[in-house]
């Protein structure tokens, strides 16, 4: 029964949207205005002029932000989970500040420093070398890669990584360092390999958010003429008369090159067995001997330029007159400060951020492991397809699948009622939450041998007494993950939401887009500060609370 339950929910709520924009992209004319089907929106969106050389972008960016990423964040998991580097628990704190930072603010910040006009650190190294030209343009291809490098890129892949390594049982390194296999032969050969499910949902969630993303693109792109595929879509919703069926035809284009590594990762998972939590784990910390004090140095003195450089930079630009000049008479004021904090729309904003995000991480701590646990851990029927239809929301980028329930709600009758409502906005959230959640919980719900619940069971123990005491505090550290991740998903999703705020649910990330694209970006970074300190705030809480109740975060 719940697992029917389950897999009616995931019909209703994201293979009835994705029917919507499948429909849609055959639709001649904008939504709502009639019912002509035809391949216009198709060859529209295939005759797009540079649509190749975006497509080209994408996959150069991709592929080199990737390669550099993914190796280093599966570095940096494991000496801090797997080694006994000092200060661990500081570069945790910095790397979960690097997630949580918003990328437009952050970019602010860092434009103030490698504008090649005014940027501070040009200036300085022009200054101390005599050189006339900046020393790093951020308006260029490596500049779009360094933003994405330096905000979420390598960040969110360590929070993705870090609870499986954790859990990793020492006896399987000791084995093979006792069989004469060195550190990094141990990691490479012995860890990395049983930890292909986290690794591989790691790898696919990061390249599906790889390809959606246009923030960064869309503001580093621009001057240099540099666009992706994800801005192309942004451009042909955003021009008058909008173009919804080509910008959807470009989305299922998204969805299509997704399915095979989604297939693939399914197949893996059910074929081969990763468990490595016994009844015999035992953690284990590997000494690095001389080289502790030089690796805890590198990756901190990394940690803190990618975190409280672009945040002093990010603060500074809130105080200034006019971003950026510094050579006005009055350079310095708190006059945004004053209007921003008395402004009714924060306020609100503020409010509908925090029951937003307070409610959809309440109902993902329900809804995502209850899904993940049927997907892997019964036969039910339907279970094979319950985690299919739980990956596809992160195929699609987030503001077609804003479409998609768009045209939920305004077609469904029963629906239509709850437009503009903050209900609508939790939805969203969930759903654009969901691939990430869900596969996270997975990729460590298999690691987790079934003999531990078969104890429990032989001595008496019901299910969910066994899942109490036994699951949740070994799916603690990533359950508190994925709280989180939704949280700050909630706090900061503008493609996802865009489609759906209305003034009376209009979240802050909302009115950050608003002062942007109305070029006010002092009030802007306010605002960015006011997400940041929320979001920070709230691991800081949660935190707290899970270390009070023995689930163990760090």
């Amino acid at each position: 029964m719940a697992g029917a339950l389950l897999l009616l929910t995931l019909l209703v709520l994201v293979a009835y949207p994705l029917a919507l924009l499948i429909y849609g992209s055959f639709l001649s004319d904008q939504p709502g205005q009639s019912h002509n089907l035809s391949l216009n929106s198709w060859t529209s969106a295939l005759s797009q002029p540079g649509m190749s050389t975006a497509l080209i972008n994408t996959l150069k960016r991709t592929a080199i932000t990737e390669i550099i990423a993914l190796p280093s964040a599966i570095v940096i998991a494991w000496l801090a989970a797997r080694t006994d580097m000092p200060g661990r628990l500081w570069l945790d704190r910095l790397l979960w500040m690097a997630f949580f930072l918003p990328a437009l603010p952050v970019l602010l910040g860092w434009i103030l420093l490698f504008d090649p006009d005014f940027g501070l650190a040009n200036q300085l190294v022009m200054k101390v070398f005599g050189s006339t030209e900046p020393w790093f343009n951020i308006y260029s291809f490596w500049g779009i890669v360094f933003a994405h490098m330096a905000s979420r890129s390598i960040a969110a892949k360590y929070i993705f990584l870090v609870p499986a390594f954790r859990n990793f049982d020492g006896a399987l390194e000791e084995a093979s360092i006792i069989a004469g296999y060195g550190t990094l032969r141990t990691l490479w050969q012995i860890v990395v390999p049983l930890l292909v499910p986290a690794i591989m949902v790691t790898a696919i969630i990061s390249l599906v958010h790889s390809l959606e993303s246009f923030e960064i693109e869309l503001i580093l792109g621009g001057p240099i003429d540099f666009y992706v595929f994800s801005t192309r879509i942004y451009r042909l919703i955003e021009q008058s008369p909008p173009l919804f069926g080509a910008a959807t035809v470009l989305a299922l284009a998204v969805l299509f090159c997704m399915l095979p590594l989604m297939i693939w990762q399914q197949r893996i998972l059910a074929s081969r067995n990763f468990a490595t939590v016994t009844s015999h784990f035992r953690p284990r910390l590997l000494r690095l001997g001389r080289w502790r004090w030089p690796i805890c140095c590198a990756l901190a003195l990394g940690g803190l330029i990618i975190t409280l450089v672009p945040t002093l930079c990010l603060i500074m630009g809130t105080f200034m007159n006019l971003f950026g000049k510094f050579d006005l008479e009055i350079v310095w004021t708190l006059d945004h400060w004053s209007a921003i904090l008395n402004d009714h729309e924060t306020l609100s904003g503020l409010f509908n951020t925090l029951i937003m995000g307070l409610a959809a991480a309440a109902l993902a701590l329900v809804w995502f492991p209850a899904i993940a646990y049927v997907t892997d851990r019964t036969r039910l029927p339907g279970h094979s397809l319950l985690g299919l239809l739980a990956w596809l929301p992160a195929t699609l980028p987030g503001i077609i699948l804003g479409l998609g329930l768009l045209w939920m709600f305004l077609t469904t009758p029963l629906l239509r009622g709850l437009y503009g409502s903050i209900g609508v906005l939790i939805l969203a959230v969930l759903i654009a939450a969901l691939s990430t959640g869900v596969q996270l919980i997975r990729s460590n719900l298999v690691q987790i041998s079934r003999e531990l619940e078969e104890a429990s069971y032989i001595t008496g123990a019901s299910w969910l007494t066994t899942f109490r005491l036994i699951m949740m505090p070994l799916l603690g550290p990533v359950l508190l993950t994925v709280a989180l991740l939704t949280f700050n998903s909630a706090a900061r999703n503008v493609a996802g939401v865009a489609m759906l705020a209305t003034a009376s649910n209009r979240p802050l990330a909302m009115l950050q887009v608003d002062y942007m694209v109305d070029g006010r970006y002092e009030p802007a970074a306010i605002v960015g500060v006011l997400i940041v300190a929320m979001t920070l705030g709230m691991a800081f809480v949660t935190r707290i609370l899970a270390n009070r109740i023995g689930i163990r975060t760090h």
